[in-house]
């Protein structure tokens, strides 16, 4: 099975890519939507330019895309690159969004591909803990909700700070994977990677949320 994941960065996106790996398949390209509008009904939009170094470590293929961001537009320039690429399926890390899957197996299925989000109605808390168990470096990059504060940004979950977040999301009641906008990230390191990618950046805080404004990105190999 030869696949592409579209991807963003970020955990969700990591977790998609993971899951075809453990499936045995091979992962011939990330794709990554880039917005040069700043805004998009379907992609991610901040940060996405940390795939070419994700891609860069796992030794695959990167392929971006550039979209203006147009609600029915932005699907058909995914589509024109899709079709031009030898691949039997997409794998994408959407959760919740009924907008962005059926969409996106709406245009799988015009080009012949398969369609698959593995990670579809997957428990918050199985989900997070899932990927900082095995080995992730999930950075938090922005934050908007009560009982985040700017203290978080820039912050790279582990146990503890999973545990805090954890407790975090109970008191506040938000949503402990970040599923409802309450959090962003980035992946810095995986399992999968030769090496970490180092982010320097400044936090902009705007009273009650705020976000990592990034000045340079790097990559550092093991060994």
């Amino acid at each position: 099975m030869r696949v592409a994941i579209l991807s963003s960065g970020g955990k969700d996106s990591a977790a998609a890519w993971w899951w075809a790996i453990c499936k045995g398949w091979d992962v011939t390209a990330l794709i990554t939507m880039r917005v040069t509008s700043g805004d998009s009904m379907m992609f991610q939009v901040p940060g996405t330019d940390i795939v070419e170094h994700q891609a860069k470590l796992a030794k695959v293929n990167w392929i971006p895309i550039n979209t203006e961001g147009v609600e029915d537009l932005e699907i058909y320039d995914l589509e024109q690159e899709l079709a031009k690429i030898n691949i039997d399926a997409l794998v994408c890390g959407a959760l919740r969004s009924d907008y962005q899957k059926s969409r996106l197996e709406r245009m799988c299925s015009r080009i012949g591909i398969i369609s698959y989000t593995p990670l579809w109605h997957q428990s918050a808390l199985s989900h997070i803990t899932g990927l900082v168990d095995n080995g992730f470096g999930v950075m938090i990059t922005s934050v908007a909700c009560d009982g985040l504060d700017e203290s978080w940004i820039g912050k790279i979950l582990d146990q503890d700070s999973l545990q805090e977040l954890i407790q975090l999301s109970k008191k506040y009641r938000f949503n402990v994977d970040g599923e409802g906008g309450e959090y962003e990230t980035l992946v810095v390191r995986g399992p999968h990677f030769d090496g970490e990618i180092d982010i320097v950046g400044n936090v902009k805080w705007h009273g009650r949320r705020g976000e990592l404004i990034i000045d340079k990105m790097s990559v550092s190999l093991d060994g």
